[in-house]
């Protein structure tokens, strides 16, 4: 059983996807076109909206952020995985109130659905670089009670 965050998740990276293949597309016409789907309605819509209008709005900011970490060469990013870094980006950057954890649990998770084989592989490691950058206080709080435990 998904969450409706999750699914909220799910539908933001399908935005996002849908528009870096369609850059002129109006963010107002891809969210109509999601809302088409008959699942929607089971999506957080506060949390797809904060998500896809924000990436859109700071889609330059996020690229960078998350491109310092590819180890590979950003053309053999698929649109998928920046989908869903782009997604990651803003909520590690931009929601302090939800955990590092979760966020890149999320996009290890939708990587899995929507992306190829080892995807998330890479996701989680660009992802694990940029939360130790952003929240670095709270991996280190992290570690130190896995640590104890």
């Amino acid at each position: 059983m998904k969450t409706a965050r999750r699914r909220a998740r799910e539908f933001a990276v399908q935005g996002i996807y849908e528009w870096e293949l369609n850059p002129d597309r109006p963010a107002s016409l891809i969210e109509k076109h999601l809302r088409e789907n008959e699942y929607f309605a089971k999506a957080d819509e506060a949390l797809f909206r904060s998500i896809l209008y924000g990436v859109l709005k700071d889609v330059e900011l996020l690229s960078v952020q998350v491109g310092r970490y590819y180890e590979r060469a950003e053309d053999e990013v698929s649109p998928v995985e920046r989908a869903v870094l782009l997604m990651a980006a803003l909520e590690l950057t931009q929601s302090p109130e939800t955990p590092y954890p979760v966020i890149i649990n999320e996009a290890i998770e939708i990587t899995k659905t929507f992306g190829g084989t080892d995807g998330h592989k890479f996701v989680n490691g660009v992802l694990d670089k940029l939360a130790a950058e952003v929240r670095g206080d709270e991996v280190l709080a992290q570690k130190q009670r896995r640590k104890q435990d």
